[in-house]
């Protein structure tokens, strides 16, 4: 019955709403503090006499990374960790003199060993499965039909997790690159180790972006490194408009709390600068509890079940992430977690929704979630038949 729910949210065509807070991008005419880093590398110059600087990227929100780009189809991308690839076209060749930190990258990338779990819908939307030769997850822990078949008929094999990676099995299977996620910062001599075998190591910060849009942006990086850049373009441009489409929709300024219990009894919420309380906003709703842990740039911190009672009793809705706890069938189910959320009045008035369980692997359905917030927060009945992303409990 379960299954039954679990649609899936690839929809490149959606996103975002009701307001939206300034970027890092010049279209947004703002500047964050991480995207003024990169304007104080030297751009477009110092990198090598053979290369021609034209342009750099146009980022309208994503603050961490930027891309350079050069004459005859190279392209310089620096991110927010300090390192650089140079992406070198199919038919060209590294300049002598480049710097040595510069990592170089050739296309075609093939045997990816891809680790970020959110890139891997990126990939999905350019097309780009048979540039992935290896996956950091079992077949049976993705949510997309399509990379589970890919595994099952052997075409991306399971290489082992972000700190336990099958080293023989990636050096012998020709792997061009690893796209780890933050994770790997804990593991340094894994990243090393596979430096050390002459596979470079990228690292996606995209769960660090604080607009969805920047998280979904992306998408050009990958396209970058595919030589997809007018796909990854176009699919971005059209959230982009269905942002426009659903900014003239009416807030409803109901509030909604999403969190989940944890094993030991606390409540894991998210921060006010995490994406999930930027998608509630951006559809016309207030988040609670709005704890801010800017400083430490944590996306979700843990408190007590009193503290979340005071801060999310009287919240309109409730929003219940399984993504770590799964999926949850009935309120009574929910109650049992913790008897002390029957006194909430969204518990009381049977507005209590969950998340698809397999929700964070859909980097490129932010739009789509956007939009089935809005619809829940709205109170219709007949819109909130058409939600995909998140089912009522009963």
């Amino acid at each position: 019955m379960l299954k039954g729910r679990r649609i899936r949210c690839l929809l490149a065509a959606v996103i975002l709403g009701v307001s939206m807070p300034a970027g890092c991008g010049s279209q947004t005419g703002h500047k964050g503090k991480d995207q003024a880093y990169f304007d104080q590398k030297e751009r477009g110059q110092g990198i090598s006499k053979m290369l021609s600087y034209t342009e750099s990227m146009d980022l309208q929100f994503a603050c961490r990374f930027a891309v350079d780009y050069y004459e005859d189809g190279y392209a310089l991308i620096l991110t927010e960790n300090g390192k650089r690839y140079l992406v070198v076209p199919e038919d060209g060749e590294a300049p002598e003199d480049l710097d040595q930190e510069i990592t170089v990258l050739r296309r075609p990338l093939n045997n990816i060993y891809l680790v970020a779990t959110a890139a891997m819908d990126m990939f999905c939307q350019l097309d780009g499965l048979d540039f992935v030769g290896f996956s950091g997850q079992k077949s049976d822990g993705w949510a997309m039909e399509e990379v589970r078949q890919e595994m099952e008929k052997g075409n991306i094999l399971y290489a082992g997790k972000y700190d336990s990676p099958d080293y023989e099995r990636i050096v012998s299977g020709g792997c061009s690159l690893a796209v780890e996620n933050n994770m790997i910062t804990h593991c340094p001599e894994v990243a090393e180790k596979l430096e050390s075998f002459g596979i470079p190591v990228l690292i996606d910060s995209s769960s660090y972006e604080s607009h969805p849009l920047g998280r979904v942006e992306w998408i050009k990086l990958y396209g970058v490194l595919l030589g997809r850049q007018e796909a990854a373009s176009a699919a971005f441009d059209r959230q982009v408009k269905a942002f426009k489409r659903v900014a003239d929709m009416e807030a409803s300024g109901k509030t909604a709390a999403f969190f989940y219990i944890t094993a030991n009894g606390m409540v894991s919420v998210r921060t006010a600068s995490d994406y999930v309380p930027a998608l509630i906003r951006l559809a016309g709703g207030r988040y609670v509890p709005d704890v801010d842990e800017k400083e430490s740039r944590r996306s979700t911190m843990v408190m007590q079940m009193e503290e979340f009672y005071l801060a999310a009793k009287d919240a309109d809705y409730l929003v219940y992430n399984s993504t770590i706890d799964g999926e949850l069938e009935s309120i009574e189910e929910l109650i049992m977690k913790e008897n002390l959320l029957g006194d909430f009045k969204a518990v009381q008035e049977g507005n209590v929704w969950c998340t698809d369980r397999d929700l964070y692997q859909q980097s490129m359905s932010a739009g789509l979630m956007m939009e089935d917030i809005h619809r829940m927060l709205s109170g219709d009945a007949d819109r909130q038949k058409e939600i995909q992303c998140l089912y009522q409990l009963k």
